[in-house]
């Protein structure tokens, strides 16, 4: 008996060690953020709306594209790539210090476009993505790994279309802002479909026994290859039956992608299902960007089925799994997360469907939708703040 016990308890010591770990691996402090962001930026577009924060630098609709794109979204973009950028690559991306200054660069950025200093929130919003690329390409360079230096480009991307957008609104440039919003949301658009493309069938066959999941090479290369040929017709300002065209195919690509993905069978595993969710917003706003470049559907049907739909549903799964995984944590949902992926899921559904359905009821739905999607973002924030500030219950490093 003497033996078992001092088998388990060091474990058990080393489930309980004391620490801050915020700032031991890229996911901890960018999930905290990124959730915070999420749940507090509906009351600040709507304080901002009534007039309550004065005259910020970013105003209205495109404060709100800004901070979903460039705050929410980067901060778990950046979050993910430096964490499993040390997997694919062998190497140390920024911890400690370094990631702090980093978390610091990306908050000073979100108050900054609450502000009338302008040019100061152009330099250090651009220079977040941009530090980024650079700490994940040293990465990459040291072990050689050459197949992922593409998030790296792409970083460099989104920062100039952030760029662009602050450009265009300071009046420096005489190039339509939104046109950086546009493309920053195809950027976005190819990340979620690479990341998914990777992990959403591993997980879904790790996780669901005898589910069978496949990629299809040829397949694979078509949907990703659309993604940049609709990023390349948006940056250059392309309308009309060659966009619908390149839209619709994708679409069909993409769900044709995600049906070999076997969805139907991940039902009874919450982790699988919601990424699959997810994923399934990608086919509807690339099918709805073809039926509202052809004048029958708004286009911001389209724009929230990608951010909240497909960014809400793949992102809070993916908070959630990795959150869990990289602290040592049994890989099964609980309750509290359930209800986390059904409020993003509700939101999406709200903002996107109801619109179409009955036009009279878009502003209630705006409304429900904004309220669910604080409240599902807030639950995760409040429920994993000590999963992500507190070390490793297998006392592992990161």
């Amino acid at each position: 008996m003497t033996k078992l016990i001092q088998i388990v308890e060091p474990r058990h010591a080393a489930a309980a060690a004391p620490g801050f770990a915020l700032w031991q691996l890229g996911f901890r402090p960018f999930y905290l953020l990124a959730s915070i962001c999420a749940a507090l930026s509906i009351p600040l577009w709507a304080l901002q709306f009534a007039g309550w924060l004065g005259r910020p630098y970013l105003q209205g609709p495109l404060w709100h594209a800004h901070e979903m794109l460039f705050g929410f979204a980067m901060a778990v973009v950046v979050g993910f790539l430096f964490t499993a950028g040390r997997n694919w690559s062998n190497q140390p991306t920024p911890t400690g210090a370094p990631l702090a200054a980093l978390a610091l660069l990306w908050v000073a950025g979100r108050v900054l476009v609450l502000t009338p200093f302008g040019w100061t929130a152009a330099i250090v919003n651009a220079c977040f993505p941009l530090a980024a690329s650079l700490a994940l390409g040293r990465a990459f360079v040291a072990a050689g790994n050459r197949r992922n230096y593409f998030f790296v480009v792409l970083l460099v991307l989104m920062s100039a279309a952030e760029l662009t957008v602050h450009l265009d609104n300071l009046h420096v440039l005489r190039f339509p802002g939104w046109v950086g919003i546009q493309s920053a949301l195809d950027g976005l658009l190819f990340i979620m479909a690479v990341m998914a493309g990777r992990v959403v069938p591993m997980f879904t066959n790790n996780g669901v026994p005898g589910a069978k999941a496949a990629r299809q090479p040829a397949l694979e290369m078509t949907a990703l290859g659309l993604v940049l040929a609709l990023l390349l017709a948006d940056a250059l300002q392309v309308h009309g039956t060659r966009l619908i065209a390149i839209a619709a195919t994708a679409a069909t690509a993409h769900f044709a992608r995600w049906l070999g993905w076997q969805p139907w069978k991940t039902w009874r595993t919450p982790l699988v299902w919601v990424l699959h969710i997810g994923y399934f917003w990608i086919p509807v706003h690339l099918a709805l960007r073809a039926m509202s470049e052809s004048g029958l559907v708004p286009s911001s049907s389209a724009v929230h089925a990608l951010t909240v739909g497909a960014a809400g549903g793949l992102i809070i799964g993916m908070m959630t799994r990795t959150a869990k995984g990289h602290t040592g944590r049994p890989m099964r949902a609980d309750r509290a997360d359930v209800a986390c992926y059904a409020l993003v899921i509700a939101a999406a559904l709200v903002r996107v469907l109801v619109p179409l359905a009955v036009p009279a009821f878009t502003i209630h739905a705006v409304l429900c939708s904004a309220a669910l999607w604080s409240a599902g973002f807030g639950l995760y924030a409040l429920r994993y703040w000590p999963v992500l500030t507190r070390a490793r219950l297998d006392g592992k490093p990161g």
